[in-house]
């Protein structure tokens, strides 16, 4: 059975907090995942103050072995606000990267990189640690962008953020999931059966958590190997296919624009109805 590791990450970052933003070494995550057989794994940066930087970086993994890694560019939607676009046209034009990464930890998903995975036909794997809201309003107004919401919306195991997930998997067909991180089974379980086996997708969160232990959740979910094939690698290929493609040199899609001047400097989740405390 083929199988893809849909979400790790490589490389450096330059901070000093923790693992996420400090390092993530591959050479006895690899190993392992060898031992687990995952082909193939899709490689995005660590936290990072600059992501242009950072993404050369996974650049140049994901290129020594293009028949072992994937690669999703990783942006920052305040940092990187006005650039956006060039950034992920770098990615996916001379990188061959074929996604979007996004996390709430840096800042909240903007229109900007909506509209540029929108022109690129690109998935955006969008971390909204927990803030389960704003997926309704993605999948809506952006119905032609394909979304993957990981460890179904909270690695931090917040069963409330998680349980919300799963109507929006069912209702949405451009929101996905992926398994990485999740301990809770029997909201996987959950997903799977009530949203199905084509809006799960496999991955490990590496190279912090082991992808024999991650790989294992999946496979205990069903028997039925045409499902376990979406889940493990088919359903990411197909998300990916359009921009692997190169889909959007023909599609005649309008390049968005954006103008840091105007860009808001913040995006922040602030209810009018609400009094600020």
């Amino acid at each position: 059975m083929f199988i893809i590791d849909a979400h790790c990450h490589a490389g450096k970052g330059d901070g000093l907090t923790g693992p996420w933003d400090t390092s993530a070494p591959l050479k006895n995550f690899l190993r392992w995942s060898a031992e687990a057989g995952i082909q193939r794994t899709n490689l995005f940066a660590a936290f990072h103050s600059d992501y242009a930087r950072a993404n050369r970086a996974v650049a140049a993994i994901v290129n020594k072995q293009p028949d072992r890694f994937y690669g999703f560019a990783f942006v920052h939607a305040v940092n990187d606000r006005g650039r956006v676009f060039e950034l992920v046209r770098t990615a996916v034009t001379q990188y061959g990267f074929c996604g979007i990464k996004v996390h709430r930890h840096d800042a909240r998903i903007s229109r900007e990189i909506c509209e540029a995975a929108r022109y690129f036909a690109a998935p955006v794997l969008y971390d909204p640690t927990g803030e389960v809201s704003v997926v309704e309003l993605l999948a809506t107004e952006y119905p032609d962008v394909n979304f993957i919401i990981p460890h179904l919306s909270s690695f931090s195991d917040d069963w409330r953020a998680q349980i919300a997930l799963i109507p929006l998997l069912e209702r949405h067909s451009n929101i996905y999931t992926d398994t990485s991180g999740v301990r809770r089974y029997d909201l996987l379980e959950m997903a799977f059966k009530r949203a199905g086996a084509h809006k799960i997708i496999f991955g490990t969160d590496g190279p912090w958590l082991h992808p024999a232990v991650e790989l294992k959740k999946v496979m205990v979910l069903t028997n039925n190997k045409a499902d376990l094939q979406r889940m493990l690698a088919g359903n990411f290929l197909r998300l990916t296919e359009k921009v692997r493609n190169k889909e959007y040199e023909t599609a005649g899609r309008p390049r968005p624009t954006a103008n840091k001047a105007t860009e808001p400097m913040a995006y922040e989740y602030r209810d009018p109805w609400l009094v600020a405390p």
